[in-house]
């Protein structure tokens, strides 16, 4: 079932900070001690859990999920002695509508996890994730796909179904899965 959308204006809790210039789409919740930066984008409906830091570069779809502690990076290679000019050079990090990232997960950009695809909690996710992948460790790695229901796909090659909500799938062509 479907979260309806209440078009409510973000919910953020203190003492977190929202630069100006973050996009913040309607009905997203910003949890307690989080830091969004002024090139950020948080897609409609996204929850963010405490502690968690969204950088310059880094863009979260819609409905997405992160837990708490959550790490986004921005630069692979970060210097003091060279900064970057503010909004300029950063590496980007683009999240899929529905994704779910796991507690104290780390993504180190550049990276593009794909829609309704499921992060682990504690993973170090180092390249791309494709759409409804489950990826868990150090370095993240697939074991297995996800319905955008949250439950595990049984799947068989060329086809997959979900046992829960009885969404097909297909292969995608990059790796991932596409409901059919």
């Amino acid at each position: 079932m479907m979260r309806e959308r209440t078009q409510a204006q973000p919910i953020i809790h203190p003492p977190s900070i929202v630069q100006e210039g973050a996009t913040l789409g309607l009905d997203t919740v910003i949890g307690a001690f989080c830091f969004i930066a002024s090139g950020a984008r948080i897609g409609a409906g996204t929850r963010i859990q405490s502690h968690t830091s969204v950088w310059d570069g880094v863009e979260l779809g819609e409905d997405v999920f992160v837990g708490p502690s959550a790490t986004f990076t921005n630069v692979r290679r970060p210097r003091v002695k060279y900064p970057r000019p503010r909004g300029v050079g950063w590496d980007r990090t683009v999240i899929g509508d529905g994704a779910t990232i796991g507690a104290s997960a780390t993504l180190v950009a550049p990276v593009r996890i794909g829609t309704a695809a499921m992060i682990g909690a504690g993973a170090v996710v180092v390249r791309d994730v494709p759409a409804h992948a489950l990826v868990v460790g150090n370095p993240a790695v697939i074991i297995g796909f996800v319905c955008a229901c949250g439950e595990r796909i049984s799947t068989v090659p060329q086809q997959a179904q979900c046992t829960h909500c009885a969404t097909s799938f297909e292969p995608d062509g990059a790796g991932g899965l596409r409901s059919t």
